[in-house]
């Protein structure tokens, strides 16, 4: 290891570079103090000779040409991501639309649905108001059997006229097709509907009136005189007796409860009722038709 000199020994280079030396230490050792204090901040380390030699190889028109290419790319990427952003509002947007435009189509077909629902119109009474069915004059009468319009008030012979022009609606799976009476041997169809004509074809339904098994008062009409004579012996019936009466999917019996004879215009025999009920009417008596028989029955069970 070597002697320490006293300053004394040493020439004049020697010193010089001891108090270079020295500097240096303490400059270096202030840069420490400045740099964990944070009052240096670290730069970046000048260029190498063979970065500047580098540099000075590359002609200033190709230098000039890559920074306007390195402006162009990132003008290009700030426009790509401006592009980007349009696009993605423009996507959102389009969903916001048809989404609005599906809940205003929605809330207008509810409204037209609720416009398009009409409450259930009750029959009116007019209809069944006015005179009985199967009314007409006796087949040996001057001009023969034909509808009796002198049994219906004469000013209401035009509503009657007009309740005759009703459509008769196509019948339904649970509408009457078939009436059975066995005690007094009757076997018919039944149709819609008991016009004149109507009543040519079978025993006719009163438009309106419920259908079998249901609540209320079906009123079947046919003639005694005429076209078959299908309730000839109506008058015969007995309470107990039982009238059948099918529908295309089923059966239904009701029992004979009552009889009367009433006058045409006596409709209240054909009102509403709140039970099952089944009423048959025909002209009375045989070969006069100036009243009407009517028998009640309540469907069995």
């Amino acid at each position: 290891m070597a002697r320490k000199r006293p300053a004394e020994e040493l020439s004049t280079e020697e010193l010089r570079r001891l108090l270079i030396e020295r500097q240096r230490s303490e400059r270096r050792s202030r840069l420490d103090h400045f740099r964990r204090t944070g009052r240096v901040i670290p730069v970046e380390p000048a260029p190498t000779r063979a970065e500047i030699d580098s540099l000075r190889s590359v002609p200033l028109e190709d230098q000039a040409q890559k920074i306007k290419e390195e402006r162009k790319s990132k003008r290009k990427r700030w426009v790509d991501r401006l592009l980007l952003v349009v696009e993605v509002a423009a996507v959102l947007g389009l969903v916001w639309i048809a989404y609005t435009g599906f809940n205003v189509l929605r809330s207008l077909n509810r409204e037209v649905s609720s416009v398009l629902q009409q409450p259930t119109l009750t029959p009116t009474p007019l209809i069944m108001a006015v005179v009985l069915p199967s009314g007409h004059t006796p087949p040996d009468s001057p001009g023969g059997a034909r509808p009796n319009e002198a049994e219906i008030p004469e000013h209401l012979r035009p509503l009657v006229q007009s309740i005759a022009d009703l459509p008769v609606p196509t019948p339904g799976p649970q509408q009457a097709i078939r009436l059975q009476i066995p005690a007094i041997k009757v076997d018919a169809p039944v149709v819609q509907g008991d016009g004149w004509e109507q009543l040519k074809k079978g025993v006719g339904q009163l438009l309106n009136t419920p259908d079998p098994g249901d609540d209320g008062n079906i009123v079947l009409s046919a003639h005694n005189d005429v076209f078959g004579e299908i309730f000839r012996h109506l008058d015969e019936l007995q309470p107990g007796d039982e009238v059948i009466l099918f529908t295309s999917q089923r059966t239904y019996t009701y029992v004979i409860t009552d009889s009367q004879i009433v006058e045409p215009t006596q409709v209240e025999v054909i009102e509403p009722t709140s039970d099952p009920t089944l009423t048959l009417i025909s002209c009375y008596p045989y070969m006069v038709d100036k009243k009407r028989i009517v028998v009640s029955a309540s469907l069995k069970g």
